[in-house]
């Protein structure tokens, strides 16, 4: 277990869901992108077999990462403790983006409400890597509630586990390997090879809180919408979540279905290029609008219950 301190997870928790991602602030996951982009090239230069040079690419980037973010923190702490714990929360506010995501959510929401298909289009690219043209509403209204609860594993859950496994440097690390997935984990002709590593990695990452997640979501979603759709959360989420093409982002997104009582998943454009998915929930209506609205509070509530969770082993690692 970390030596991260509850009041660490307590405060960054607190200031995710008050400021979310401020734009004035330079977010580390800007750096990791720039990063990325330049170690790509040089990796490709010097290592001629794609596989090869994008393994130890990915294992590079994700290694520099912890060890920039471990000494970082180590001066910090000669030059002053309670100045590393400041830097600590700050570090860990930036790998959380829960109230980011409700955010972006609800624009593409609001978009659809009052400005027409075209305009909730641009917004959902900003936040989706699918071929947003394709979509008509349902196709939006979906792939806005597949994101959110996607992204409660990635953008929150995930950060939250690797914080008390190994502290603030192995969520940075984590950080650096969502990101590495997010740009390079494409199974097409560019980075199927090149990418590999960095998608298995993320993969492995996410294992373990992609099902604990089913846990929390249907245990949230008790406390919104009763017993009845709590029990559909956790049932969808362990019998549907793993036909997912993805061996863990079905798990969020069957457990929201079952919540919500709506139909998701199903094939979508990447790239040009069609992608078969299953359908996810299939026993029930396509989504509304309004459905967007309870998939963030949802996840806002799933969210906060994870935070309690965390100070919750923390402290009984503590106390053992």
């Amino acid at each position: 277990m970390s030596d991260v301190q509850w009041y660490i997870i307590l405060f960054a928790f607190i200031m995710d869901f008050i400021l979310g991602d401020p734009l004035w602030l330079p977010h580390p996951v800007v750096f990791m992108g720039k990063a990325i982009e330049k170690a790509e090239p040089f990796f490709r230069k010097i290592i001629k077999n794609q596989f090869i040079s994008g393994f130890w690419f990915a294992l590079s980037l994700i290694f520099s990462t912890w060890f920039v973010t471990f000494l970082v923190l180590r001066l910090c702490f000669l030059i002053n403790p309670f100045f590393a714990h400041i830097v600590e929360i700050i570090l860990l506010f930036f790998c959380l983006s829960a109230k980011t995501l409700e955010k972006a959510a609800c624009n593409v929401a609001d978009s659809l409400k009052n400005s027409g298909l075209s305009k909730a289009k641009k917004k959902l690219a900003m936040i989706v890597g699918r071929d947003v043209n394709f979509l008509d509403e349902t196709g939006v209204i979906r792939a806005v509630i597949e994101t959110v609860a996607e992204n409660f594993v990635d953008g929150f859950l995930s950060p939250l586990f690797f914080a008390l496994i190994g502290g603030i440097p192995f969520a940075m690390a984590y950080k650096m390997i969502n990101t590495l997935d997010s740009m390079v984990g494409y199974n097409n002709k560019k980075y199927s090879l090149f990418g590999r590593t960095a998608a298995r990695i993320d993969d492995a990452a996410n294992f373990i809180p992609a099902r604990i997640a089913v846990f929390i979501i249907s245990f949230a979603a008790y406390f919104l919408f009763g017993k009845k759709k709590s029990r559909n959360s956790f049932k969808y989420g362990f019998k549907e979540g793993r036909l997912h093409k993805s061996p863990n982002s079905g798990y969020a997104e069957a457990s929201f279905a079952g919540a919500l009582m709506v139909k998701l998943g199903g094939p979508n454009y990447y790239g040009g290029i069609l992608v078969e998915k299953p359908f996810i929930g299939t026993k029930f209506k396509d989504p509304d609008v309004n459905k967007i609205t309870m998939a963030c509070d949802l996840m806002l509530l799933s969210s906060f219950i994870s935070a309690i969770l965390s100070l919750l082993v923390l402290f009984f690692t503590k106390i053992l």
